[in-house]
């Protein structure tokens, strides 16, 4: 009969025991969960749609990935494609996400994690815009090509710290 070393049988629980324990957290939140967050009121759909540029993320080595926002007016919703900036790293976008309420709220039903997205704010040309989710699980400013004034985005970061984002986490 073998036995087993006090080493190995050391070895052997603490691996039974990870295997208990739940998961360590991916990413600590970009934003305060327990800030208020709004989105942005005055949202018209088919104005957003478009070609944007992402020009500040939470996921690193997203800084100017494409995506394409083609609004879907008949069935309320966007066709994505391009980079996906919400996980760990850049993914591929291949997605849709369906206009759920007032004010640029929207539900992922594939891509962006299949999380909600909330336009947090544009301004009146639609060349710049933050958007987020309440978990703050990421948070992203889009521009569309060609239009990435400083101002704006300072704009879009200043917003996004008034919903509770820790922007030094999202870009420079």
């Amino acid at each position: 009969m073998h036995r087993l070393s006090t080493a190995g049988a050391g070895l052997l629980m603490a691996a039974a025991l990870a295997a208990c324990s739940p998961p360590p957290p991916l990413l600590a939140p970009l934003r305060n969960t327990g800030a208020r967050i709004s989105s942005a009121a005055l949202f018209d759909p088919a104005r957003f749609g478009g070609d944007w540029i992402v020009v500040q993320s939470g996921t690193p080595g997203c800084m100017g990935a494409k995506q394409s926002w083609i609004w879907d007016a008949k069935h309320g919703r966007y066709d994505l494609t391009g980079v996906d900036c919400t996980g760990l790293t850049p993914s591929r976008l291949n997605g849709e996400a369906e206009l759920t309420g007032p004010g640029g709220r929207l539900s992922a039903i594939k891509g962006y994690g299949q999380d909600v997205i909330w336009v947090l704010w544009f301004d009146q040309d639609y060349r710049v815009a933050a958007l987020g989710t309440p978990s703050g699980s990421w948070g992203v400013i889009l521009v569309r090509p060609g239009h990435d004034r400083l101002d704006l985005i300072n704009a879009a970061r200043e917003v996004m710290e008034f919903n509770g984002y820790d922007t030094s986490r999202i870009g420079p």
